[in-house]
């Protein structure tokens, strides 16, 4: 698996997939500049009137609820179903879904109207989806992960789908294959947008990539690794020097720090 998700990174490089993202205001340069880091190339396109035009030239559509504009959720619906017509890949973000009614039922729209590839979200907001009880705190999960497995294949299952569950083990699950990635560092947390720049990162890969579970897999693992070496850099645990220096880690990943470093469990 490790040499898929290196042979992931390869093929993300030599493609330069075109990622859309429709996401929120907080950490949309984030989200841009992760995805240049990559190997990607971003468009923050949203306008209503622009998104079905645009869907003909994209590699992957991202769409991450974070702060959902009447604008956004418009363009998001013409835009995933124009992808989905056109057979491009779609990731969902639904963040802060179990905190926000209105949250939950557009990304059951979004799901029941349009092919989504992969959701992407973290523990609290993949069982929420899944009709499993969770526990957050506005857009972060406060879930210990009972019942995570049973609840992303639950999920996976009932919409054809990939989810990628973020959380101290992630998990990523296509309903029939199970891995989870032990990589990762407490230092994430402590910045804001991690979990967007992993989504929009999922739908980079997901754009080139033929296997989306390979493509979630890679693009979590990814993160999860470069935040290691970046926590691994420094002296002190400063939440600044470490958002910088994330960006330089996962610019300067390499195939090879993936198969010495990455930590991946087949269930």
């Amino acid at each position: 698996m490790l040499n898929k998700i290196a042979s992931a990174l390869n093929t993300v490089r030599d493609k330069t997939p075109l990622v859309q993202a429709i996401t929120n205001y907080v950490t949309i340069n984030d989200c841009a500049n992760i995805l240049l880091c990559f190997g990607a190339s971003p468009a923050m396109c949203e306008a209503r009137s622009e998104v079905e035009e645009f869907a003909g030239s994209i590699s992957a559509l991202y769409i991450n609820l974070g702060t959902l504009t009447e604008e956004q959720k418009a363009a998001a619906v013409l835009a995933a179903k124009k992808a989905t017509e056109l057979q491009k890949p779609v990731v969902l973000d639904p963040v802060a879904c179990p905190a926000i009614t209105r949250k939950m039922d557009v990304s059951r729209e979004l799901l029941e109207n349009a092919k989504i590839t992969v959701v992407k979200g973290n523990i609290a907001e993949i069982k929420s989806l899944a009709g499993f009880k969770s526990m957050a705190r506005g857009v972060d999960s406060l879930d210990e992960g009972d019942d995570a497995v049973e609840a992303c294949v639950s999920l996976a299952k009932k919409y054809g789908t990939v989810v990628a569950a973020t959380g101290k083990t992630d998990i990523i699950t296509d309903g029939e294959r199970t891995c989870l990635i032990h990589n990762g560092t407490p230092m994430l947390r402590m910045v804001i947008g991690t979990g967007c720049m992993v989504g929009a990162l999922v739908a980079a890969a997901a754009g080139v990539v033929e296997d989306k579970w390979v493509a979630g897999a890679a693009a979590v693992m990814i993160m999860g690794l470069a935040g290691e070496m970046t926590a691994g850099s420094m002296e002190k645990e400063l939440p600044g020097t470490f958002r910088s220096r994330l960006f330089d880690y996962v610019y300067g990943m390499t195939a090879q720090d993936i198969l010495k470093g990455g930590r991946i469990e087949c269930l």
